[in-house]
């Protein structure tokens, strides 16, 4: 199909739309959750708009979704009042609360979630373009993760669930809340990768001040009410706006104990030197990364292209998972570029709620622009965009460049590109792809294409001091959620994955006694009387 062709066929009218995936017009969401109430904003709004464009008489129009609050510091200090009332130095209801009853909480959640599938997935789509297929797993993988994180719960909790017996000392080990927690998601997965934090740091006991991502915010207003309803008032709280009035107010008040936040490096850091009082707050951070692609000269070629594929262009490279460069040895690289572009031809560009629909727009503005200044940079360096149509663009929408050779003069060879632009760097010697790896910034994850063993082990223990995880002959990515999640240098900071945000978000607690009759029987009357909600050997199931 020619440029012209694909690229005017794009967006539709409003009457293409099917009746299913349309809008009943533009949403006006003034309500915010502070302590268990629904308040309505008076002030000024912020505008969202879709990255979808309609085609009308006068050209491509932009759809605006509706508008959401433009809180200021001062309301976004009640929320987070809210939430330190609500914990109140850990004497609060929802912190010493027995975790079976914590557990049945964050299931009415999960139920009262699950009726707002239709709802949600809707405007996953147009708020980020994100297509029905992955709209709908990211809301049943959120689903599966909340589960998940129950059913680890549980498990942690029966282990903790007897004494121990060391040196004539007594003790249970348990697991207890840090105090009050601020989650802040990303816009690329504005539903699952806030509740990975969310979701663990709730369930431990913490109570939370929630701010959604700066892009996908109306989403989470079908499950505003499910919050105020399945939990108890103050424990919850979902505050809009901008993060530099709000966010900073938040942390510059030292209120705030944990941190949660998946973004760029830069904007943790600046969040995190507000707080006056830095050696209280535990950070849970996911940031920038740069993961490179590496196909070794004996491969399986197919299966490298089609890894490659789905790991650069998957929701558009927009993934910090994403392979956002690929080395290739120059033995394989022409092979490697034909088989790449053949298989991005195949990829079907489209709106969101279309069959088969991989390319979508894209919901960043700006980010057309950023795009074409990278290719435009990498061109006028001697790269070229070896794919057909690559680059192009119509509104929000950017076709996929594939730039070959790059080299590392270019911007897109250390630039986090976050959008479909994919950077071929050709080699002969491996020192080169050590070396780009060892000296990055980032260290989220790589992936590693090749059928020799005596080439890919060496290679594994280079690379296993620096980056998160190894992917062999395999795309990097986040799952499965039983999986650690973490990153090395400016990429992260903790771990996740269902055990380990369990961790994340509390601290191990001892309480100890020597193994004398007498502390003995004051442990069995505080037990059968259950006069504690900390020393128990009850037993989950």
């Amino acid at each position: 199909m020619t440029t012209a062709a694909f690229l005017d066929s794009l967006f539709p009218r409003a009457t293409d739309i099917p009746p299913a995936y349309r809008l009943d017009g533009p949403i006006e969401q003034r309500e915010y959750l502070v302590d268990g109430t629904l308040h309505t904003w008076p002030g000024a709004l912020a505008q969202v708009r879709s990255p979808v464009y309609l085609a009308g008489e006068h050209g491509d129009e932009q759809v605006i979704l509706g508008s959401t609050p433009l809180l200021d510091a001062t309301t976004a200090l009640t929320a987070l009042d809210a939430a330190v009332r609500a914990y109140d130095r850990g004497q609060g209801a929802w912190p010493t609360m027995r975790v079976a009853e914590r557990i049945g909480h964050v299931q009415a959640f999960l139920a009262r979630m699950r009726q707002q599938r239709e709802a949600v997935v809707k405007l996953l789509m147009w708020e980020i373009g994100k297509n029905l297929k992955d709209s709908e797993k990211e809301f049943d993988r959120t689903c599966d993760y909340i589960t998940d994180t129950i059913n680890a719960l549980k498990e942690l909790d029966r282990r903790s669930s007897r004494f121990e017996l060391e040196q004539d000392t007594l003790g249970q080990i348990r697991r207890v809340p840090l105090g009050v927690a601020l989650c802040m998601g990303p816009y690329n997965y504005p539903l699952n990768e806030t509740f990975t934090t969310l979701i663990p740091a709730l369930i431990m006991g913490n109570t939370v001040v929630f701010k959604p991502a700066k892009l996908g915010v109306l989403l989470i207003r079908p499950l505003l009410e499910a919050f105020r309803d399945s939990f108890p008032a103050g424990v919850i709280n979902v505050i809009y706006g901008s993060g530099r009035e709000t966010v900073s107010a938040l942390m510059a008040s030292g209120k705030v104990d944990i941190f949660a936040f998946i973004g760029t490096n830069k904007a943790a850091s600046d969040l995190k030197k507000l707080h006056p009082r830095p050696h209280r707050l535990r950070a849970a951070l996911g940031l920038d990364a740069k993961n490179p692609g590496i196909v070794l000269p004996d491969v399986d070629l197919d299966n490298a292209v089609n890894e490659a594929v789905t790991g650069a262009l998957s929701f558009n490279g927009q993934r910090c998972t994403a392979l956002k460069i690929l080395f290739v040895h120059e033995r394989v690289v022409e092979q490697f570029i034909e088989k790449f572009n053949r298989k991005l031809a195949s990829l079907a560009p489209g709106m969101p709620w279309e069959t088969g629909a991989a390319l979508t727009p894209l919901p960043e503005a700006g980010k057309v622009d950023y795009l074409q200044g990278l290719v435009a940079d990498a061109v006028a360096k001697g790269a070229r965009v070896v794919n057909e149509n690559g680059g192009q663009t119509r509104a929000s929408f950017f076709y996929p460049a594939v730039l070959y050779p790059v080299s590392r003069d270019m911007r897109v060879y250390q630039e986090e590109q976050f959008g479909p632009v994919v950077p071929i760097v050709p080699y002969s010697d491996l020192r080169t792809v050590i070396d780009y790896v060892l000296e990055s910034d980032f260290g989220q994850q790589l992936s590693l294409f090749g059928n020799q063993a005596s080439e890919i082990g060496p290679l594994v223990d280079t690379f296993a001091n620096q980056v998160g995880r190894i992917n062999l002959n395999a795309q990097c990515q986040r799952g499965p959620d039983t999986y650690p999640f973490n990153g090395r240098k400016n990429s992260a900071e903790g771990t996740l994955s269902v055990h380990d945000a369990l961790r994340v978000f509390s601290i191990r607690t001892l309480v100890a006694t020597k193994a004398l009759d007498g502390n003995k029987a004051l442990l069995s009357e505080i037990l059968r009387n259950r006069d504690s909600s900390f020393l128990t050997t009850d037993y989950l199931f």
